[in-house]
């Protein structure tokens, strides 16, 4: 019984960083989507007063994607108060063009400054609108979020590793005496030692399948992917390959070095 309990100690411990690991990875996965989705929605508006290429607009920055011309019938519209068929076309070639540009990903403020700059040094761009109070506000909520969430997950994961060392170092304890027995005998570090690491990878393979089934079924979750709806992005909550390697992988290497680390604090204290 007390050999289960130490059992779902460390268990519960590695799932505890799986699930903190999970969860940043999500976290990045929608921040990204999210931005794609506001690359694909976010444009500046560029006044010149000759007609531009896109090939040209390209060329001063990689991060333009693609260039659109807005007609400015809407503009003449508004000024149209009587004026004549003849006035109204002279109007039209006297007003600057006016262009939509698309980015290829959803720039930071420096990026954004940089671009403007750019397009500036344009000798026909006499104006550049970026919208920088609404894109600033939204590009900062979405790196609070994206910190605050690392900072959860680096003080799950570091409080976990310290309470799984601590249950290895009990382990170590328990089986001091056949330890110290096998070295009287010259067995090496690594043989004394080996029910130790034997134990850590098991609670680890063990950890890793319960982290599988757990996200697996949460991945399922029609109230999960409904949230995602609502917000207009498509996340992959869990990828069943990659994600479960990683977890496998870290899940084995934690308790390898931290298994290691009680073994050599053994080592000194002999």
């Amino acid at each position: 019984m007390k050999s289960f309990k130490n059992h779902i100690s460390l268990v519960l411990a590695l799932l505890g960083i799986l699930f903190a690991l999970q969860v940043f990875m999500v976290v990045e996965r929608s921040i990204d989507s999210y931005k794609e989705n506001l690359a694909n929605n976010y444009s500046l508006v560029v006044v010149s007063e000759k007609t531009l290429e896109t090939k040209q607009l390209k060329s001063i920055d990689p991060l333009i994607a693609n260039m659109d011309s807005l007609s400015p019938d809407n503009i003449i519209k508004k000024l149209n108060t009587g004026i004549n068929k003849t006035n109204l076309e002279l109007l039209k070639l006297t007003l600057p063009k006016f262009y939509k540009v698309s980015l290829q990903h959803y720039p930071s403020p420096s990026e954004l400054k940089s671009l403007t700059q750019a397009l500036l040094k344009n000798n026909y761009i006499t104006k550049v609108e970026t919208f920088e109070k609404t894109h600033d506000t939204t590009y900062r909520l979405l790196l609070l979020f994206k910190n605050v969430i690392t900072v959860f997950a680096f003080t799950v994961i570091v409080v976990t590793l310290l309470l799984i060392s601590k249950e290895l170092r009990i382990w170590q304890f328990k089986h001091n005496e056949r330890m110290s027995i096998m070295g009287l005998f010259g067995a090496p570090s690594w043989l004394r030692s080996a029910v130790l690491f034997r134990l850590a990878i098991v609670d680890a393979l063990i950890a890793s399948f319960l982290a599988f089934i757990l996200f697996s079924y949460i991945s399922t979750l029609p109230m999960i992917a409904q949230e995602f709806e609502h917000i207009g992005i498509n996340v992959v909550l869990f990828d069943y390959t990659y994600d479960f390697l990683l977890m496998l992988g870290v899940s084995i290497s934690v308790a390898i070095i931290l298994a290691s680390f009680v073994v050599l604090g053994h080592k000194e204290e002999v």
